[in-house]
C-alpha cells in the first residue's frame, strides 16, 4: 500500500518496448515477438500490464511494429491503466523508441521495461533505490545465481531521469546500452547498477522462455485463476487425462485438453487449451501452445510447440520451437523415419538378445548404411587410387590399417555412445556435406589430391550430423581425426621432408657406429665400414616408420583412458621414437652387412629390420605410457590394517 502511495505522487512515464521477433533466434511461423508468447493461455505482456496496473500506474505506452500492433491493441489490462500503442520500426534503436514514446515532457520519472518479462517486480522498492542511489540512469539486474547480492542477467528494467532524454540523438540509431549510457557517462552522469531482490523472468529465446515458464509454475500465480489446483498439478476443469497417464508436476493443463492413454508428462510443462497428446508420447519440460496435436508415441523434449502445430505417430522433437509453417521441413525427416520404424519393428524383435536394436535405432543404422554405402559408390574412384598408394609407397601403407581400426575404436566406444543423445541436425548435416563436395571439386579441377581426401573425411563428418548430430560428431571427432591419418601427405610436404630426413638418418647411424667403436667415413648418404658400403636410400629416410608409429601412438591414444596431457605426450613422442627406431635399424643393418653376403640374404635382412621396428616402437609407447602411469597415478587399493582386539577378562576379586 505504501509502494503505490509513492507511485501515486509521482509523474512517471511509463514505457514498454515489444522487440522484433526475436531477430530469429526463435522463430515461430505466427511471427510472435517474444512479448506476445502465451504462458498459461495469457501473453507475457498482459501479464506484465496487469502487474503495472495493480502497482498503481495510470498509463503505459507500448512500442511495438506495424504487424503486431493490432495484437497489442487488443490487450486489456485491468483497473485504470491506458494502454497506447506507438507503431515504431525500430530502426531509432530502443532509445529512439524512448524518446519518441515520452515527448517533451517527462514527468519526475521514466521507467523503461522490456516486454517479455515473465515475473516483474514490485515497483516501489526499484523506485526507491533509483532515488538513493541519485542516479541519472538505474540498471536493474537479475539476482546472481551464487550471490544473491551479486548482480546477474540483465532483467532489461530501466529507471531514468527525464534529463537524460537530451542525449538522445534526433535521428539515427541509438540504442539504450550501447548508445545512451555511454553518452551519459561521457557528460558526467551517472549510470548505476541495482539488483532485483528476485529473479525478473525476462526471456528473448527458447530457453528463457522454459525458465520463465518455470519460475511461473513455482510461484502463487501459477495456482490460481482458471486452473483447478491439485498440489503441484494444475489442471483446468473441462481436462481430460486418461488414468493410465503419467503426469510429474510442476504441470499447467489447460481447458479441453486431452492426455491419452499411457502418455507421460514431466515438469515443468503446459499444455495449452484443446492440446491433444496422444498415447504413449511423452513430452518433458515443454510447452504445447492451444490447439496442438501430439500424434501417437511421440517424445518432445525441452521444446515450444507452436499454436496449431501437428505431430505425426512417432516424431521426435528435442530443444527446437516448432511452428505449422517450419515444421514441415525438418518434421518431414522423421515422419518418413516413423514410417520406415513400423516394418523394422518386427524384424528387430527376430534379433538374438544380446544385438537386440529398438525400432528406431534399427531406423539409423539402415539410413547410416544406406548413406554409407553412396559414399562409397560415389569415391570409389578415389578409394581404388588410394589402394594403388598403400600398396605401391612403402611410406603410406600403414594407412590400409586405418580405417578397419577407426571401425575397431568406434566399436570400443559402444557404451559410451549409447549414453550420447541423438538429435539430428539436418540442416548442418547438409551445409557440411556441400563444403566437402565443394572441396572435392576444387581437389579435381585443381589437380591436388589431399583435397579430394580430406573432403572423404568430412563427408563422414556430414553424415554424423545428419544422422546422429552435434553431441556425437564431438564424441567421434577423435576417431574422425585418426581416419585422416589414412591419406598421402601432399607431394610439397613429402618432397620437402625427403631430404633432410635422409641426412639424419646418414648423420645419426654414422654417430651410433662410431660410438660402437667401428672406425667409419661418409660419403654423401653412403656409409662405408671397411670394405663394406651401405647405402641409405631415400626409401631409408625414416618418412615410413614416421607415419607407422603415428598411427599406432593415435590407436593407443584414442584406446587408453588418461588425462589429455599425457595423450599428448604419447602424440608427441612418436616423431622421436620414429627417428629413433630408424636410426637402429640403419646401424644393425651396416653392422649386418660387413659379415652377411649375397643379395638375397642382404635384402631379407633389410626387409626383416624394417619390420622388427614395429613391436620395439609399440614396446617403447607402453613403457612411456607405464612410466607416466608410475609418476602421477595414486595406488587405486590401500589394504587396510586390521586390529583385532581381545574382548576383556574379568579380574577375581582376591
Amino acid at each position: 500500500m505504501e509502494g503505490n502511495l509513492l507511485i501515486e505522487k509521482l509523474d512517471i512515464r511509463t514505457v514498454v518496448l515489444v522487440g522484433r521477433q526475436d531477430f530469429g533466434r526463435c522463430p515461430l511461423g505466427t511471427r510472435l515477438p517474444a512479448a506476445l508468447w502465451p504462458i498459461a493461455g495469457k501473453p507475457v505482456l498482459a501479464r506484465l500490464l496487469d502487474h503495472l496496473a495493480e502497482e498503481g500506474i495510470g498509463r503505459v505506452v507500448v512500442c511495438c511494429e506495424a504487424d503486431v500492433a493490432e495484437r497489442v491493441e487488443a490487450i486489456r489490462s485491468g483497473g485504470s491503466l491506458e494502454i497506447a500503442v506507438l507503431i515504431e520500426d525500430l530502426t531509432g534503436g530502443t532509445a529512439g523508441c524512448l524518446r519518441d514514446a515520452v515527448g517533451s515532457d517527462g514527468g519526475d520519472l521514466i521507467l523503461v521495461f522490456s516486454g517479455g518479462i515473465a515475473s516483474p517486480p514490485r515497483l516501489a522498492g526499484l523506485i526507491e533505490s533509483h532515488f538513493a542511489g541519485g542516479s541519472d540512469l538505474t540498471v536493474v539486474f537479475n539476482p546472481s545465481r551464487w550471490d544473491a547480492s551479486q548482480p546477474g542477467s540483465p532483467a532489461e528494467i530501466y529507471l531514468c531521469k527525464p534529463d537524460v532524454l537530451r542525449l538522445i540523438p534526433a535521428g539515427g540509431y541509438s540504442d539504450i546500452k550501447e548508445g545512451l549510457i555511454p553518452s551519459i557517462l561521457r557528460a558526467g552522469g551517472v549510470v548505476r547498477p541495482i539488483v532485483s531482490p528476485s529473479e525478473i523472468g525476462s526471456f528473448h529465446d527458447r530457453e528463457g522462455y522454459l525458465h520463465a515458464m518455470t519460475m511461473h509454475l513455482a510461484s502463487d500465480a501459477g495456482r490460481t485463476n482458471d486452473w483447478v489446483v491439485n498440489d503441484p498439478l494444475a489442471v483446468a476443469s473441462r481436462a481430460s487425462i486418461h488414468p493410465s497417464a503419467r503426469i510429474c508436476g510442476p504441470v499447467g493443463i489447460g481447458q479441453d485438453a486431452s492426455i491419452s492413454e499411457g502418455a507421460i508428462v514431466l515438469g515443468p510443462a503446459f499444455i495449452g487449451s484443446e492440446v491433444v497428446v496422444g498415447r504413449d508420447s511423452v513430452v518433458v519440460r515443454s510447452a504445447l501452445w492451444d490447439g496442438v496435436r501430439v500424434g501417437n508415441r511421440c517424445e518432445v523434449f525441452e521444446s515450444i510447440l507452436d499454436s496449431g502445430s501437428q505431430l505425426s505417430d512417432g516424431a521426435v522433437v528435442r530443444e527446437r520451437t516448432v511452428s505449422p509453417a517450419h515444421q514441415a521441413g525438418w518434421l518431414g525427416l522423421h515422419h518418413v523415419f516413423a514410417r520406415v520404424c513400423g516394418p523394422l519393428e518386427s524384424v528387430a524383435n527376430r534379433l538374438p538378445s544380446w544385438a537386440r536394436l529398438s525400432a528406431r535405432q534399427m531406423g539409423y543404422l539402415a539410413g547410416g548404411a544406406a548413406l554409407l554405402v553412396v559414399l562409397l559408390w560415389s569415391y570409389w574412384s578415389t578409394f581404388v587410387d588410394l589402394y594403388g598408394i598403400w600398396r605401391r609407397n612403402d611410406e603410406y601403407s600403414a594407412g590400409l590399417l586405418v580405417p578397419f581400426l577407426t571401425a575397431y575404436v568406434v566399436w570400443s566406444w559402444r557404451r559410451d555412445l549409447k549414453e550420447v543423445p541423438v538429435r539430428p541436425a539436418v540442416a548442418a548435416g547438409i551445409v557440411v556435406f556441400l563444403l566437402a563436395q565443394m572441396m572435392r571439386g576444387l581437389g579435381l579441377i585443381l589437380m591436388f589430391r589431399s583435397a579430394e581426401g580430406l573432403s572423404i573425411v568430412l563427408s563422414v563428418g556430414a553424415i554424423v550430423l545428419l544422422l546422429l548430430g552435434w553431441s556425437f560428431l564431438r564424441k567421434l571427432a577423435p576417431a574422425l581425426l585418426f581416419l585422416c591419418l589414412m591419406l598421402p601427405w601432399p607431394n610439397r610436404v613429402q618432397s620437402a621432408l625427403a631430404l633432410p630426413l635422409q641426412r639424419w638418418a646418414t648423420t645419426s647411424a654414422v654417430f651410433c657406429l662410431e660410438l660402437a667403436g667401428y672406425e667409419v667415413a661418409r660419403d654423401g648418404n653412403i656409409i662405408k665400414i671397411g670394405d663394406t658400403s651401405v647405402a641409405v636410400a631415400e626409401a631409408c629416410n625414416g618418412l615410413r616408420m614416421i607415419t607407422a608409429f603415428i598411427v599406432i601412438s593415435g590407436l593407443v591414444v584414442l584406446l587408453t583412458r588418461r588425462a589429455w596431457w599425457e595423450k599428448l605426450l604419447v602424440l608427441l613422442s612418436s616423431l622421436p621414437i620414429a627417428l629413433l627406431c630408424n636410426t637402429l635399424r640403419l646401424t644393425v643393418t651396416a653392422v649386418a652387412f660387413t659379415f652377411l653376403k649375397g643379395e638375397h640374404v642382404e635384402k631379407a635382412f633389410h626387409d626383416f629390420g624394417g619390420y622388427a621396428m614395429m613391436p620395439l616402437a609399440l614396446a617403447m609407447v607402453v613403457g612411456e605410457l607405464w612410466v607416466l602411469s608410475r609418476l602421477t597415478t595414486p595406488p587405486r587399493e590401500v589394504s587396510p590394517a586390521v586390529i583385532a582386539r581381545r574382548p576383556p577378562r574379568q579380574i577375581p576379586e582376591s
